[in-house]
């Protein structure tokens, strides 16, 4: 248990370096994913082909496979969109409350019993969660926007992570990742085709950090997270991806000078809090 919890802390530090990325970058937000996912399926292609993964796909595998990525790709087209109208804090928050949705959709579909400390460790986080959009309300109308993009980004990360649950049962790691990651790119590709978004002609500092998106919160990040579905219920990585608005909020603090107001901090508590209660060992469990 404890290799779990030491990997799920290099996986919420990773992915709390995207949102600084993306503010860094000077491309459309979907320009943004699309390199995001498929520098990242470029980096994994060359192990993908030595190790002939495609032999372990059923017919059935490939549907499932395509759902994951659909999920993904539509959670960062969403995410990425809403860090244009509003702020790291209140994006990252609103994004990371897929807690709730993941909880239910565990007990509905995976039949996963749900813990006496998960629900506790949820509500804490949730809590947070609010406590840190509450003290960022004031931005802009805006920011509205960017707030209900965020939502829908929650929405689809919960499928993303509920399908890879599923999946990562019997799928090793690298069978799993290489094409998910690879169908929201492509996806993400048809997407700035139809919308008529360029792919070239940005600073060389936003090719840059479009690599370090690929490369840390992606490869790092989320890889990290699909590597313990394997071991631990979906709702429970969910919960411990909830330290990404901790993360995120101090990166920006720093980096791009976004206040780091009182409401913040007592959030980051309350997050931090839930999350390890909801990851504590010798749960109570229900249902």
């Amino acid at each position: 248990m404890m290799i779990h919890l030491y990997l799920l802390s290099v996986g919420i530090i990773a992915i709390s370096t995207a949102s600084i990325f993306i503010k860094l970058c000077d491309a459309p937000a979907l320009i943004i994913a699309t390199y995001r996912m498929m520098l990242a399926s470029l980096m994994l292609l060359p192990y993908a082909c030595q190790r002939k993964i495609w032999r372990s796909w059923s017919r059935n595998d490939i549907g499932w496979l395509s759902l994951s990525g659909l999920f993904l790709g539509l959670h960062f087209t969403f995410w990425i969109a809403s860090l244009k109208y509003t702020s790291v804090a209140s994006s990252v928050v609103l994004v990371t409350t897929n807690p709730i949705f993941v909880g239910i959709g565990s007990w509905f579909f995976l039949k996963e019993r749900i813990g006496l400390n998960l629900i506790f460790g949820i509500t804490l986080s949730v809590l947070g969660s609010g406590l840190i959009s509450y003290g960022d309300m004031t931005i802009s109308k805006e920011a509205l926007i960017g707030d209900g993009l965020a939502l829908l980004g929650a929405i689809a990360a919960s499928g993303y992570l509920l399908v890879g649950r599923k999946m990562r049962r019997n799928q090793n790691l690298l069978s799993y990742i290489f094409p998910v990651y690879s169908t929201a790119g492509w996806l993400l590709i048809f997407l700035s085709i139809i919308l008529q978004k360029s792919f070239f002609g940005y600073s060389s500092s936003t090719y840059l950090f479009l690599f370090l998106l690929a490369l840390i919160p992606q490869l790092i990040g989320h890889t990290t997270f699909n590597w313990a579905l394997k071991y631990l219920p979906a709702s429970m990585i969910a919960v411990a991806i909830l330290g990404e608005p901790i993360g995120s909020t101090i990166l920006a603090y720093f980096i791009l000078n976004e206040g780091l107001t009182l409401w913040k901090i007592l959030g980051g508590i309350s997050i931090f809090a839930g999350i390890l209660i909801a990851l504590a060992p010798h749960p109570v469990r229900f249902g």
